[in-house]
C-alpha cells in the first residue's frame, strides 16, 4: 500500500490551490472559517464559480463533460477546497444524482440533466426519507401512479437537507406492492416547481430551518422523468447512498475544523491545559487514521485493486468526529458559547445582541464564540442522517466481516 503521493500529484495539488486562491471570493471564506450562515446565493455562487471552470462536477469522467480525474486528485481537489475555506458542494446534484443518471439514465435525460448540474445552476433535492423511512428506504410509501405517459404521485418526504432552494428533486417512490418492498421501488425525478408540490420548513435545535418536509398532491410527473426500469429504483437508490456515505466522511473539513478548534483553544486560554489537549490530540490521531483509510481506499484504486466496501465504515467514523470536534469546541469557550442568540449567526459576534436582549455583562463576546453551540446542536444528526450508525455497523458486519 502506497500512501505517498508522486510528484506529479503534489504539481496538481499546487495547481488547484493556486486556482483556489484567486478564484474563492474573500467575504465567502470568511463566512466558512468561523462558521456563519452562508446564504442560498453564497452557495449558488460558488458553485457557478466552479461551474465555469468546468469542477462543480469534479468527479465525473470526460464523457460527461468532467475533468477525468484519478481518485486521488479528486481527494487533493476535495482537500484544499476545505482548507481555504470553500463552501461545501452542496452534493445532490453533481455527486449523488448525476453518477445514477450517467450510470442508468438515457441518452436524452443525460443531456437534459446534466448541463445545468455541471453549471451550478440548477439546485437539486434528495427524496428519499419519509416519516417512518429513514434508515429502512425499503419501506417508502410515497405511491407513484401510471396514467398513460406520466405518474401520478402522492405522498410526503422529510427532512429534506436545503429542500427550500430546491428546484429539482430526485425521489424514490413506490409503483408497486408485489413482492418484497424493495422490488416495487422507482426512481423518479420532479420538478419542484410543479402544481401539488409543497414545501414546509423544520425548525431544528440551532434555530435554522435546513431540513424540510415536502408534500406531493396529485402531482403530474412525465413519465420521461423515470430513470432505468419501474421498480428497478433499489438498485440505483444503493448506487447513490454510497457516493453519500463516503461524501459524509467530509475528512478534508474535518482536518480544517481541527485547525479551528486549535484557535479556540487558544484565545480562550484553554489549550496549555493537559487534559484538554489530550482531548484534542485524541480526536487528531482520529482525524490521522480516517485520513489513512480513505488513503488506503484511494491507493487500492490506483493500483487498480478493488478496494474494500467500506462506505458504511467512513460514514461511521467521519459523522462521530464531526460530534467530536463541535463538542470541543464549545467545552472551550466554556459559558461564553452560552447563550445562543440566533441572529448572531449573521452578525459573527454576540456582544452587541447579549446587550440588546438585557444580557449586559456577558463577555462572549468573541467572533470565534458566536456560533458555537449551534454547531453543536447542529450536529447531533451526523450519525443519524445517511442512514443511522447503528444500522451501518451492521452492514458493514455483513458485507466487510463476513
Amino acid at each position: 500500500m502506497d500512501l505517498a503521493f508522486t510528484p506529479e500529484e503534489l504539481k496538481f495539488r499546487d495547481e488547484i490551490r493556486e486556482w483556489v486562491k484567486g478564484a474563492l471570493p474573500k467575504e465567502i471564506s470568511e463566512k466558512v472559517h468561523k462558521a456563519q450562515r452562508l446564504s442560498r446565493d453564497d452557495m449558488q455562487r460558488w458553485a457557478r464559480i466552479l461551474g465555469k471552470k468546468g469542477w462543480h462536477g469534479y468527479g465525473w469522467p470526460q464523457q460527461f463533460g468532467g475533468p477525468g480525474w484519478t481518485a486521488v486528485q479528486k481527494h487533493l481537489f476535495e482537500e484544499e477546497l476545505a482548507m481555504a475555506g470553500a463552501p461545501r458542494i452542496v452534493p445532490f446534484g453533481p455527486v449523488m444524482v448525476a453518477p445514477v443518471i450517467m450510470a442508468y439514465g438515457n441518452k436524452e435525460q443525460q443531456e437534459r440533466f446534466l448541463p445545468g448540474i455541471a453549471s451550478g445552476d440548477v439546485w437539486w433535492s434528495q427524496g428519499y426519507s419519509e416519516p417512518g423511512s429513514g434508515s429502512d428506504l425499503a419501506s417508502v410509501r410515497t405511491k407513484a401512479e401510471r396514467q398513460g405517459d406520466k405518474y401520478i404521485v402522492n405522498g410526503q418526504k422529510t427532512w429534506t437537507t436545503l429542500g427550500q432552494h430546491g428546484e429539482w428533486m430526485f425521489n424514490l417512490v413506490r409503483t408497486s406492492n408485489e413482492g418484497k418492498p424493495q422490488t416495487g421501488i422507482s426512481f423518479l425525478l420532479i420538478d419542484m416547481k410543479s402544481p401539488g408540490v409543497s414545501v414546509r420548513p423544520i425548525k431544528l435545535l440551532d434555530g435554522e430551518c435546513e431540513v424540510n418536509d415536502v408534500f406531493f398532491d396529485n402531482v403530474e410527473v412525465p413519465a420521461e422523468n423515470l430513470i432505468g426500469e419501474e421498480n428497478k429504483g433499489w438498485t440505483y437508490a444503493k448506487h447513490l447512498l454510497s457516493h453519500e456515505r463516503t461524501n459524509i466522511a467530509d475528512v478534508n473539513r474535518a482536518k480544517r475544523e481541527l485547525e479551528r478548534l486549535k484557535r479556540i483553544a487558544k484565545a480562550e486560554g484553554v489549550y496549555d491545559d493537559l487534559r484538554f489537549r489530550d482531548q484534542i490530540a485524541l480526536l487528531e490521531v482520529d482525524i490521522v487514521a480516517l485520513e489513512m483509510l480513505v488513503l488506503r481506499v484511494l491507493s487500492a484504486e490506483k493500483s487498480g485493486r478493488n478496494a474494500l466496501d467500506i462506505a458504511g465504515l467512513l460514514k461511521i467514523k467521519g459523522s462521530e468526529i464531526q460530534q467530536r470536534y463541535t463538542e470541543l469546541m464549545m467545552l472551550a469557550a466554556g459559558p461564553y458559547a452560552m447563550p445562543y442568540i440566533f441572529e448572531a449567526m449573521e452578525a459573527g459576534w454576540q456582544g452587541d445582541q447579549a446587550a440588546a436582549a438585557g444580557l449586559q455583562g456577558f463577555p462572549g463576546g468573541d467572533v470565534a464564540n458566536a456560533t458555537l453551540a449551534p454547531s453543536y446542536f447542529n450536529y447531533r444528526k451526523t450519525t443519524i442522517y445517511g442512514g443511522s450508525n447503528e444500522v451501518q455497523r451492521n452492514i458493514v458486519a455483513q458485507t466487510v466481516l463476513g
